[in-house]
């Protein structure tokens, strides 16, 4: 997006509440909003339809400003975000189009293999298994919804094993007729690990070690950052430094092999999907968009039914900022996406730009505790940190409105602990209160208790298979 753009974008939807450590934050929600109020009464419009596993189809439709020279750019800005969310809430290896020919034409040019876009065809097409596409829909026909929700977790009969998989730790969980008997955080370094035997040994002793203080083990439920399609390992980055080839031959099957060797049912799910069941067995409410905060930012939604739409949820890769400065994300090379403002990559970007200086041998983990010290101390600096998050996530709630039916954001990871947790939220209301006092009536921002915040997924994700009677 060129400057000239951004600034006449910028008089339209400036914050009223800006971070302090990053001022020129611009949130693409209230883009959004006054994008469509814009174009409300326009006959133009676009539809799109993601296509993702098994034939399902997400669909979407939008009117848009009536096109002339001083309309296109805004238009191709509102659309090039509005595909980007989409595709990552959604998923999908199939893009349908219909529209004015000129859009269609640059949404085929970003999303090919060559595109400014070209991680995200990459990404999807290794996702889906399937050559990315983007085609246009001309004439009456046009692709219609098909979703499968999906009906886990909420079981806790029997003696079950709950795993969490993060970057910096894993959790694991005994759940005994739904008490908890026994939890622990393991330190570990998979992003840095070539050979996929470290993951599978450590897994398996964490598994051992909470089998140990149950008489039976009858399901294993587990949580991780990445993709997971019929507990296959789509994209993970916890696997970032294995090579592409071992990856097909050992980590792909990985959690299918463990199920082998267990003999019980057993799933994995994102991590984020497990935040939303997390928070629909702790409030025991529906319609809850769960945010893990850790190494990277995990989303996941549970709708008013209480099934989880089997969407891709990977909000990392959502964009939330429309500054054409904003930080860039060095996975996907995209800037402004959820990764860089959710998780312990956030913490480390405000914090080198309120003049904190980190040893590079220092971790991110290791900063993070460090700020989070501070922040209990009582330092000013520290404290902004966490505050600019909150201000972060005050206007993403609003963009996440927009795509989620939700009433209850609930937010928990590494980054909320301590007193990080009630600073994010607080400011997230303040911004809420201000700025959209009729979504501030609607939605709650829920933090758990500190303990279920750091090991709450684990137990969430021990829940989720069925135990099915013998006999």
């Amino acid at each position: 997006m060129s400057h000239h753009i951004f600034q006449s974008i910028e008089k339209e939807i400036s914050p009223r509440i800006r971070p302090r450590y990053d001022p020129q934050f611009l949130p693409l929600g209230k883009f959004m909003a006054w994008y469509r109020e814009q174009a409300r009464n326009s006959q133009e419009e676009i539809r799109l339809a993601l296509e993702r596993e098994n034939q399902l189809v997400s669909t979407w439709r939008d009117k848009i400003l009536p096109l002339s020279e001083e309309t296109l750019p805004l238009t191709q800005v509102y659309m090039e975000r509005l595909v980007k969310f989409l595709l990552w809430q959604k998923g999908g290896w199939k893009i349908y189009f219909q529209g004015p020919e000129i859009l269609y034409s640059r949404l085929k040019e970003l999303y090919s293999s060559e595109g400014e876009r070209k991680f995200d065809v990459n990404l999807m097409s290794t996702v889906y298994e399937q050559p990315f596409q983007v085609t246009a829909v001309r004439g009456r026909s046009f692709p219609e919804e098909v979703d499968s929700p999906l009906v886990l977790g909420g079981h806790f009969e029997g003696g079950r094993l709950g795993f969490d998989l993060g970057a910096s730790d894993f959790k694991v969980a005994a759940v005994q007729e739904g008490q908890v008997v026994f939890s622990q955080e393991i330190p570990w370094s998979p992003q840095e690990q070539p050979d996929p035997e470290y993951h599978y040994r450590h897994l398996q002793q964490g598994l051992k070690l909470a089998a140990s203080h149950l008489p039976r083990v009858q399901a294993i439920g587990g949580s991780a950052a990445g993709i997971y399609i019929n507990n296959q390992v789509r994209i993970a980055s916890l696997f970032r430094a294995v090579p592409r080839e071992l990856f097909e031959k050992r980590v792909k099957n990985l959690f299918l092999e463990l199920q082998k060797e267990w003999g019980v049912p057993f799933e994995v799910i994102n991590d984020g999907e497990v935040t939303a069941l997390a928070g629909y067995l702790s409030l025991n409410r529906t319609a809850v968009l769960g945010l893990a905060m850790g190494s990277s930012e995990a989303g996941g939604y549970l709708n008013r039914q209480g099934h989880l739409p089997g969407w891709l949820d990977e909000l990392a890769f959502a964009p939330v900022d429309l500054n054409p400065e904003a930080a860039v994300d060095e996975w996907s090379g995209d800037r402004g996406v959820g990764a860089m403002y959710f998780s312990q990559q956030a913490v480390n970007k405000l914090a080198l730009a309120a003049g904190f200086q980190f040893a590079v041998e220092e971790r991110l983990p290791e900063r993070l505790k460090r700020i989070q010290a501070l922040a209990e101390k009582g330092d000013d600096r520290a404290i902004n940190i966490f505050q600019d998050i909150g201000i972060y996530l005050g206007y993403t709630a609003q963009l996440y409105s927009l795509f989620y039916d939700y009433q209850t954001l609930m937010i928990l990871g590494r980054v909320t602990s301590g007193p990080g947790g009630d600073l994010i939220r607080q400011e997230a209301e303040r911004v809420l209160a201000l700025e959209f006092p009729e979504l501030r009536e609607k939605i709650e921002i829920h933090l758990t208790d500190e303990k279920s915040r750091r090991v709450g997924q684990a137990v969430a994700a021990a829940t989720l298979p069925e135990i099915r009677k013998e006999g």
